[in-house]
C-alpha cells in the first residue's frame, strides 16, 4: 500500500510506510508534512503517525556542533586545570583540581551522549 506525502514543495508517493520512515529519518519528510494512504482521503501530520513518532530525524549541523563545542570545552578546561595543578601556590592547585573535576563531568556527559543508541526496530 502506498503513501502520499504532501510537502510545501509538492506531493511525493512512497511505496510503503517503511520508505516514508526512512525519508523521515533522513530529513526528507518533516514532522509538519501531511501524509495519507493512497486509498484514504484524510491527511495526517507525519508526527502523529506512531511509526514516524518513534523514528528520530537525523540531527542538524547545529546539534552536531553542540557536541563538538562540548569536546572543545573539555580540552580547554583540561589544559587549564593541568597548568594550574603544577603551580606553586596552593589555591591555584585547588582550583586546578576543581576544574579537572568539572572537565571529567563534561567528558562523562559527552561520552554517554555519543554512545546512546537509537531504539531497536528503526
Amino acid at each position: 500500500m502506498g503513501y502520499v506525502v504532501r510537502t510545501p514543495e509538492g506531493e511525493l508517493v512512497y511505496p510503503s510506510l517503511l520508505d516514508v520512515e526512512r525519508a523521515y529519518v533522513q530529513g526528507l519528510v518533516d514532522p509538519e508534512d501531511d501524509i495519507r494512504e493512497e486509498t484514504a482521503t484524510t491527511w495526517r501530520k507525519a508526527a502523529s503517525l506512531p511509526a514516524l513518532a518513534r523514528a528520530r530525524p537525523t540531527r542538524s549541523g547545529a546539534l552536531q556542533r553542540g557536541q563538538v563545542l562540548r569536546v572543545a570545552a573539555v580540552v580547554l578546561l583540561s589544559v587549564l586545570a593541568l597548568s594550574l595543578v603544577f603551580r606553586d601556590e596552593l589555591r591555584l592547585r585547588g582550583l586546578g583540581i576543581v576544574l579537572a573535576l568539572v572537565a571529567s563531568t563534561l567528558l562523562f556527559q559527552v561520552t554517554t551522549k555519543a554512545f546512546k543508541r537509537a531504539p531497536s526496530g528503526s
